[in-house]
């Protein structure tokens, strides 16, 4: 990934990064380190220009220091103001932030092509977290009715998705080795007093770079078996 606070490069297609294939059905692009509003608008026109043969895509980035609000969120979980941007977006879920430091792959999939259901689909993501996790000695869960990767009673990482056609975008974010100060003046994902944590702190030595590859292959591997 570029270092953080520099944004990824535009391809010539119009979209970050250049596409690696995964598999016949999948390939990755690794951004770099983004601003969240243009990444999720080339999101929205590459789902918008999808057709029936657009190979689904996984996108991974860093973020520049944004709060972002879920549909439905409610502005009040916004504890403190830190002079960070509060963008209200489309997918599901209530507040989060997100920084350099923590790795976000987002899905671009088609769901009907797939075969896939919305909750197998959450369940994949988190299932993909919970086993990189393991990989490294670190026992994750889930938890019943808060969606996203927990160790403990912390969470580790979120997600939030936008389905629309058939199709999703939007994903999952993974602390990774950031700054979780910001996390202290919101309600993280609506729940007040919910503590975070990250791989750095949980003694995972890989880098967001190493992580953000890792975790595409993870979530590669759960897409492909679903899709048999």
């Amino acid at each position: 990934m570029n270092p953080a606070g520099q944004c990824g490069p535009v391809d010539s297609d119009g979209f970050a990064g250049d596409p690696v294939p995964i598999s016949s059905s999948l390939r990755v692009r690794h951004l770099g380190c983004t601003d969240y509003q243009q990444t999720w608008q080339q999101m929205v026109r590459f789902t918008a220009a999808r057709s029936e043969q657009t190979v689904d895509e996984l996108w991974c980035c860093e973020h520049l220091p944004v709060f972002t609000l879920g549909q439905a969120g409610k502005p009040e979980h916004l504890l403190a103001d830190l002079g960070i941007p509060l963008l209200k977006t489309d997918r599901g879920g209530q507040i989060t932030y997100h920084g350099p430091g923590q790795v976000v792959v987002y899905l671009l999939l088609d769901l009907n092509r797939r075969k896939l259901k919305v909750r197998e689909l959450v369940a994949a993501i988190e299932q993909a977290v919970i086993d990189l996790l393991a990989e490294h000695g670190v026992a994750a869960e889930r938890h019943g009715g808060a969606p996203g990767v927990y160790v403990g009673v912390a969470k580790v990482a979120a997600l939030g998705l936008r389905i629309r056609k058939g199709c999703c975008y939007h994903g999952v974010s993974l602390n990774v080795a950031m700054d979780l100060s910001p996390f202290a003046a919101i309600n993280p994902c609506g729940y007040p007093g919910l503590p975070v944590t990250q791989t750095s702190d949980l003694g995972i030595k890989l880098i967001p770079a190493q992580v953000a590859t890792a975790l595409a292959g993870h979530l590669a591997g759960q897409l492909e078996s679903s899709n048999e």
